[in-house]
């Protein structure tokens, strides 16, 4: 997929963040914009941005983790535009809880938008975006889909579930010749408001983790969607936004499983 130009890309979670950036960035390129989110008034917002740059959009509430919703989203989608070309599955949350703490619905929480609402969109969209004849699907998995990190175990294991499941969709589809492009995005701490609507374990206040994490985020959602679609347009299998991504990239290669040491001696100097 070297150019957006008419496509029509499914976007989840484009409420807000990098959502919203990838549709506006999008509809600057021409494509048609699917929207949703759970949230149907932010997604409306975002879908009139793109319509202001001259793209057809149409805004839909959906909940990622309601298979059957996300599989009747796929045919209305194709029933309002007739095709699909292109998904990303981007709706995802996050938590900062340890092991101990982490309650089964936290879990069940996290697991259900992160990964099985990634596996809903691909398996819902997946026979779509073949058909289309030049399909891709990008589903957003995290730097901490790449190493784990202390306070982080649900989150890990939701993302980094989303990095396997992407990597052997990618495998299968060359493996059996299929016309679909597929990538795993890997964003590190990128300017949006994820951390204001995370969940925390009951010892830890959010508010006080979030105005940590924005005062480390150094990406916007803006320069995140730029990376996202270059990374598409070349086809890459891992497509690693920020500097702190492909720091978090290097580490467990370069140090193999030392690369724990030193995230929990970093871990160590900064709030939990």
């Amino acid at each position: 997929m070297k150019n957006f130009d008419d496509k029509v890309a499914v976007i989840t979670g484009a409420g807000a963040g990098i959502g919203r950036s990838l549709a506006v960035a999008l509809a600057n390129e021409g494509a048609r914009l699917a929207l949703s989110g759970r949230r149907e008034s932010t997604v409306a917002e975002t879908a009139e941005l793109c319509e202001r740059a001259g793209a057809k959009a149409r805004a839909y509430r959906l909940d990622v983790t309601d298979r059957q919703a996300v599989y009747d989203h796929a045919e209305e989608v194709l029933a309002d535009f007739g095709r699909v070309n292109l998904v990303v599955n981007n709706a995802g949350v996050s938590m900062t809880s340890g092991v101990d703490e982490t309650t089964w619905d936290d879990l069940e929480w996290i697991m259900g938008i992160n990964f099985w609402g990634v596996v809903h969109g691909t398996k819902a969209f997946l026979p779509h975006v073949i058909a289309s004849g030049d399909g891709y699907i990008a589903n957003v998995s995290s730097m901490f889909g790449l190493a784990a990190c202390p306070t982080q175990s649900a989150y890990n294991a939701s993302k980094f579930a989303v990095k396997g499941f992407t990597d052997a969709l990618r495998q299968e589809m060359r493996m059996e010749g299929r016309p679909v492009g597929v990538s795993c995005v890997h964003p590190g701490m990128i300017k949006t408001g994820i951390a204001r609507k995370a969940r925390a374990g009951a010892s830890r206040d959010v508010d006080e983790l979030a105005d940590n994490f924005e005062r480390l985020a150094r990406t916007s959602a803006d320069r995140a969607a730029k990376h996202i679609l270059r990374g598409i347009r070349k086809e890459r299998s891992k497509i690693l936004v920020g500097p702190d991504a492909y720091m978090i990239d290097l580490m467990p290669r370069v140090l193999g499983s030392g690369y724990q040491r030193v995230i929990t001696a970093s871990m160590r100097r900064q709030p939990a």
